[in-house]
């Protein structure tokens, strides 16, 4: 009578046994997925992270291309100079006839300013010529002569061109003696700020100076 309430007492402990051991196995699994997707997270944002740093260089190498390079200040570039064909007129001189022959080269801030010249070059022509013809040799031999005949061509020419260019005022105020008396000098008025005008043509420079 004994031995079978053991049997069945045995048979009713198997079970037991057995569901402890797949509640075992089941949480060894789960931990082993939690671990594997775990470093599975880790070594994708480590994967993320170096595509984000390769895409932020090629963004900044791309950036670096795009980026326009720096040109060259206006006063490192090379000057541009119009040639006139060669002047030959009759001076104003009295006591005798007297000519000049004379070449000039007209520097210019803008190679588009030298191709509106060549449109514009009967007209320059002409104001050159107007101006050299009310000069004397006596007043272009000296070196002073020819600065100031520089300064009238540079003005005449713009002009020509349509730019409004005013004569620069005196140096100092010439006072004026008549029998030995010399004028009261006026009061001076006050000066007023002038504007700087602009000049597309920066130098006037001789190629050949005769006077004859």
């Amino acid at each position: 009578m004994s031995a079978a309430p053991a049997a069945n007492q045995a048979e009713g402990n198997a079970p037991k046994k057995g569901s402890k051991k797949l509640l075992i196995i089941v949480a060894v699994v789960v931990v082993v997925l939690l671990l594997a997707g775990v470093g599975a997270f880790l070594l994708m944002k480590k994967n993320m992270a170096h595509e984000e740093g390769d895409e932020g260089d090629a963004a900044a190498q791309v950036e670096e291309a795009k980026a326009p390079t720096k040109k060259k200040p206006a006063s490192d570039a090379p000057p541009i100079f119009v040639p006139l064909d060669p002047f030959i007129v009759n001076l104003a001189d009295r006591e005798t006839e007297r000519f000049a022959q004379i070449g000039i080269n007209l520097q210019v801030d803008d190679a588009k300013v030298g191709e509106d010249m060549k449109l514009y070059m009967p007209a320059i022509r002409n104001a050159i010529l107007l101006i050299l013809s009310h000069k004397t040799a006596e007043e272009l031999l000296t070196a002073e002569g020819k600065v100031k005949l520089a300064g009238e061509i540079q003005r005449g020419a713009a002009r020509a061109m349509g730019y409004e260019i005013e004569e620069p005022e005196p140096e100092g105020d010439a006072a004026s003696a008549e029998d030995g008396e010399a004028e009261a000098p006026a009061p001076k008025k006050r000066k007023k700020k002038k504007v700087e005008e602009y000049n597309p043509i920066l130098q006037v420079h001789y190629a050949n100076f005769i006077i004859q």
